[in-house]
């Protein structure tokens, strides 16, 4: 009996370059169908995180004047689309912990008016001609938000019809963030 002991088997493990081309034809050809949707996706969520930061910094510039003994401002300013916190001058020397930031590109911030200016039903364009004032949010040292603090703020996407609205709530103590919010329902 002869037995074959010299089989020749060839046991590749691998691509070839033809099905690594293959694979990144089809890669590529997914991400320009998902690329839109996701790009619609990233700017809704800059709006959110923009509004969630702003909220957040309420929250510590409210428990920074409780724990401080001292009136703690917030002030926005759209014109240069920066907001940010310091102690309010005159109490202090210096304030070491005060912060600046600045907006999204792609995000555009307004305050709303004082009442007495609201007129037409339009409340984001009157607050966009009001936007180039720069205004401040005073937490008092006692927990509580000044009077004079504006009641909403808005976040808008720069070029589409999202908006954010944050909301200061009817005990003077806070501001919470409204999506679908309606002017006309506060009033």
């Amino acid at each position: 009996m002869i037995f074959a002991t010299g089989t020749c088997r060839n046991n590749r493990s691998g691509f070839t370059l033809i099905e690594l081309i293959l694979v990144m034809t089809v890669m590529i050809m997914a991400v320009a169908v998902v690329f839109p949707a996701l790009q619609g996706f990233f700017h809704g969520r800059n709006l959110d995180n923009e509004a969630r930061q702003f909220l957040s910094l309420t929250r510590y510039g409210q428990s920074r004047a409780i724990a401080e003994g001292l009136p703690v401002e917030l002030w926005i300013n759209p014109a240069t689309e920066q907001y940010g916190l310091q102690s309010l001058t005159g109490y202090t020397e210096t304030d070491t912990n005060a912060a600046v930031y600045g907006l999204d590109p792609n995000v555009q911030i307004a305050v709303s008016p004082p009442p007495s200016l609201l007129t037409r039903s339009n409340y984001w364009s009157q607050a966009s001609a009001y936007a180039g004032a720069q205004t401040k949010i005073r937490f008092q040292p006692d927990g509580f938000i000044s009077d004079t603090s504006p009641e909403e703020i808005y976040f808008r996407q720069q070029n589409g019809p999202d908006e954010i609205w944050v909301v200061k709530d009817s005990s003077h103590r806070r501001y919470d963030i409204e999506t679908g919010h309606s002017a006309n329902a506060r009033r």
